[in-house]
């Protein structure tokens, strides 16, 4: 009786010195969750959000909640984010313009990813594509940059918007490939393909989750991905590399963030329930079906995926004089 005492005594006493945090982390998650997403609903971040959500508040018993809160270029949701309860019933889905472009693009943001946020994990990657419209006389993505270049300054290209990552993505090429072209930034990915199809701009960058129905339906025609390796719903389409283009690889990279001083075990807890989700392979099947490659990575993974883009985007963007101020 007496060590049985003595035991019980011992566990409680390591669990007063422990703090409340573990037997937080034990019990999460006992309540719904907010899911932030900075853009509409209806794009790619919000089909990414609602599919994995789904799944994860079945694997959990709880509701999610998707919340669409769009503006000043993902800042408002960040901030929102940044500033609720580190308890890891809100999250945000955070893409690399929320993590990476924006402290490069600002000089002033209300929140600082560094800080105010921690990674949870990478969710996916949406990949750039080159495409033209259908009565470009471009052949190829070799022939596009030898017109371009041939014509400084008589080129334009169209964006999903400035600072995005479709426009993030031509820079890129630009300055792997000596061009100059116009940059014409448009609201959304849509308007932008509606005036590439209709010949008002020459090319731009567009991820297949944005572009497959122009791309499907012949509006558009892609010429080159801005990818390690070829795309399974776009075989015939050669990557970058595959065509002499070091380094020429971009994407939308969207993932989960939490408040700052969320409990590791909360985050580690987040993070392997989301992973299980995105790894159904029903799931993995209607992301990929929708352009997007799932990745499912750690924390750990995350944040150090995080660091490399800053390091490597924030370059480019002070070479190419961005500013969004």
């Amino acid at each position: 009786m007496l060590n049985r005492r003595c035991a019980t005594g011992l566990l409680a006493a390591l669990a007063v010195l422990a703090g409340p945090s573990v037997a937080f982390a034990q019990s999460y998650p006992a309540k719904p969750i907010r899911w932030v997403v900075p853009y509409p609903a209806g794009g790619g971040s919000d089909f990414l959000a609602r599919t994995i959500g789904q799944q994860l508040s079945t694997q959990i018993s709880q509701t999610v909640t998707v919340e669409n809160k769009p503006g000043a270029n993902t800042a408002i949701a960040a901030s929102d984010v940044a500033r609720s309860p580190a308890d890891g019933y809100t999250i945000l889905s955070a893409d690399n313009g929320t993590m990476v472009f924006n402290t490069a693009l600002y000089s002033k943001l209300s929140y600082n990813p560094e800080k105010d946020l921690v990674p949870v994990t990478l969710m996916g990657r949406f990949p750039m594509i080159l495409v033209v419209g259908p009565n470009s006389d471009v052949r190829d993505a070799k022939d596009f940059v030898a017109k371009a270049k041939a014509a400084p300054g008589k080129f334009s290209y169209g964006s999903a918007g400035a600072g995005s990552p479709h426009h993030l993505a031509m820079e890129l090429l630009k300055v792997h490939s000596s061009l100059h072209m116009v940059h014409i930034p448009y609201r959304g990915a849509a308007p932008a393909l509606t005036d590439l199809a209709g010949g008002q701009v020459n090319a731009m960058m567009v991820d297949l989750a944005a572009g497959a129905g122009f791309i499907k339906g012949g509006k558009v025609r892609p010429l080159a991905v801005a990818h390690a390796t070829r795309l399974p719903q776009l075989p015939d389409v050669p990557t970058f590399a595959e065509l002499g283009f070091k380094g020429v690889e971009a994407s939308a990279q969207v993932g989960i963030v939490a408040p700052a001083g969320t409990p590791a075990d909360v985050v580690a807890a987040l993070q392997k329930q989301v992973a299980t989700a995105i790894n159904q392979p029903a799931i993995r099947q209607k992301l990929v079906d929708f352009g997007i490659e799932p990745v499912a990575s750690t924390p750990q993974q995350y944040g150090d995926l995080i660091r490399t883009e800053v390091q490597r985007w924030h370059k480019l963007i002070r070479e190419q004089k961005i500013s969004l101020d």
